[in-house]
């Protein structure tokens, strides 16, 4: 499934969305961005409720296939400026992060 495909499929906001063709195959689930980094699997989904700039840079190193950020968090413009300058596909959704992956877990 790619990354415009998962956003279309479960209703996600798209919030930059540079890379739609991006594989997305399996999930992470984590906040603290060294974790992530170190975790983190080529084309997982990865949820998170962090909204700092940092969230593009760590999507980047692990080459993760989206962000979702749950809880309908809202990040800064600069935020959205910088995943769509580093290739990084950003979506949100209400949905808690359990809630996300639940959904997702089935078809990625």
């Amino acid at each position: 499934m790619t990354a415009l495909q998962l956003t279309e499929k479960f209703g996600f906001e798209p919030l930059a969305m540079p890379a739609p063709d991006h594989p997305v195959n399996g999930c992470y689930i984590g906040d603290l961005l060294s974790w992530v980094m170190g975790r983190a699997q080529a084309d997982n989904a990865w949820i998170t409720i962090m909204s700092n700039i940092n969230i593009a840079a760590v999507a980047a190193l692990a080459d993760t296939g989206i962000v979702i950020l749950a809880e309908n968090v809202t990040p800064d413009a600069s935020v959205i400026q910088t995943a769509q300058a580093k290739g990084i596909n950003l979506v949100r959704t209400p949905l808690t992060a359990y809630e996300t992956a639940v959904k997702i877990s089935q078809d990625i």
